[in-house]
């Protein structure tokens, strides 16, 4: 007879660990529901009508603009434990109580042994699966004519620069335009993190839909190896949306070319890189151009010290969460040698759990449900803000598979150059002379670090090749 008393202790396992993060934010909702809460956003009482009791996310939006972000973090981290905390707790029990190694399987148990050790599939199909596509790439590159690398040159182009640029462009509006609701009342959409659900559930169907179609199943990563990259990708996301609330979008665009120093700093910590002196050479420029950029640079409806350093302090933050997701990713990508569209939709999912938990615990759901409603123009830039980032991140995967990461950087800096542009055409930003000197400080800077790399490569290659050529002596 089965024994279902460890998928029993498991279920209780999950039930009582989201119960105890329920109640804690349920504290969180008290606490902020008896509190000094300003209402002057409230909508008008019409009679007798008894007021609707507020969720927690709609009351986080009646605090201070300047502190909500730092209340509204705290709280998207305690719907997350709703996963991390059950996950934790199953994975201790299963190594103590050796769970993985009982003869009787169940549904349950086949579950946990994928989430936690990987469905063990041969090695030779990963390989093939993982790398099949890009030898296949480099093979039918060298059949293509001239002619037909130019259309594939230049539909990638388009399809980077349409993606991106419209998601970035629904981006500074949505988190900073006002939309018109019922009665001609303007009000801001405050939630950043319904938008990263929004976009990753969208890119995590997109690429479950192609896995299925390619029927890539199996591959050695253990499922929760992508929660990592996962959590630090929505984090990374949150900061990006909530930084828009502080700074404008010339300057968090220029402040993605900041990575590459986060991104140095977390390759030394984690894979123990070495770098070039052209590599810190082009970083320092990059921080000069970016100081340049910020004291030059004025937006007089944000323009605060208060509201200046939170949005530097969110970027920041943006930064050092986002170079972890890539370094994280080239080390699962080593060592388990799965594909792109694998690793899309692993992160994706773990997202979309993250976010969907939070945002159930929140009252997330419903009050952007509600926005939404009284807002119909929110739904259609929602939608196509969603739209274009899968389409972006496959356009991404088949640049760097076509023509390799050099062409993809430079397509991706011309269209952070175009984006800071019509922002400021369209959104009338104003740059001073000092901070276009930053500007073209940045750009000189990551055209360069593309160029000493490619030119470094090519003298390893040579000298590679000189080698090779020169007979070894054999004495007698």
């Amino acid at each position: 007879m089965r024994n279902y008393v460890p998928d029993l202790i498991i279920c209780f396992i999950v039930i009582i660990a989201i119960t105890v993060v329920r109640l804690g934010s349920h504290i969180i909702y008290e606490s902020l529901n008896n509190g000094p809460v300003s209402l002057e956003n409230a909508p008008p009482l019409e009679g007798a009508e008894p007021q609707l009791e507020l969720t927690l996310s709609q009351l986080i939006d009646k605090t201070s603009k300047q502190y909500s972000w730092l209340l509204r973090l705290t709280v998207n981290l305690f719907g997350y434990l709703c996963i991390f905390v059950p996950g934790v707790l199953i994975y201790k029990y299963s190594k103590r109580s050796k769970y993985l190694e009982r003869s009787e399987r169940s549904h349950l148990a086949s579950l946990v042994k994928f989430c936690f050790s990987g469905s063990g599939s041969d090695d030779r199909s990963l390989e093939h699966g993982a790398t099949g596509s890009q030898s296949a790439g480099k093979g039918t590159a060298n059949k293509r004519t001239t002619a037909q690398e130019c259309r594939l040159l230049t539909y990638c182009l388009v399809g980077l620069m349409g993606s991106y640029l419209t998601w970035g462009l629904l981006q500074e509006k949505i988190m900073t335009q006002e939309y018109e609701g019922p009665e001609k009342r303007k009000s801001h959409f405050k939630d950043s993190q319904f938008l990263v659900f929004s976009n990753r559930v969208l890119g995590f169907m997109i690429t479950a839909v192609y896995l299925v179609a390619k029927r890539q199943f199996r591959h050695r990563a253990p499922l929760y190896k992508y929660s990592f990259a996962s959590f630090s990708n929505i984090m990374s996301a949150w900061f990006q949306y909530e930084a828009l609330k502080f700074v404008n979008f010339p300057t968090q665009v220029l402040a993605k070319s900041c990575k590459i120093i986060p991104v140095m700093i977390m390759g030394k910590i984690i894979s123990r890189n070495k770098y070039e002196f052209y590599e810190y050479l082009t970083a320092v420029m990059i921080s000069v151009g970016m100081i340049f950029f910020l004291t030059g640079s004025t937006d007089e409806s944000k323009a605060t010290a208060i509201t200046t350093l939170t949005g530097v302090l969110l970027l920041t933050l943006y930064m050092i969460f986002d170079s972890f997701t890539s370094n994280w990713q080239g080390e699962l990508f080593k060592t388990y040698s799965m594909s792109s569209i694998q690793m899309m939709c692993g992160v994706n999912l773990f997202s979309t759990l993250f976010t969907g938990a939070s945002l159930a615990m929140q009252g997330g759901f419903y009050s952007s449900l509600v926005f939404a409603v009284d807002h119909p123009k929110f739904v259609i830039d929602c939608v196509v803000l969603s739209i274009s980032s899968a389409i972006g991140q496959l356009f991404i995967f088949y640049t760097i598979a076509t023509f390799g990461a050099v062409v993809f950087t430079i397509i991706m800096t011309l269209r952070q150059a175009i984006a800071i542009l019509l922002s400021c055409l369209i959104y009338q930003h104003r740059i001073s002379f000092l901070g276009v000197i930053g500007v073209l400080i940045v750009f000189l800077a990551i055209f360069l670090r593309v160029y000493c790399n490619q030119r470094l490569k090519a003298i390893k290659q040579r000298h590679q090749a000189a080698q090779s050529l020169v007979k070894p002596r054999i004495n007698v």
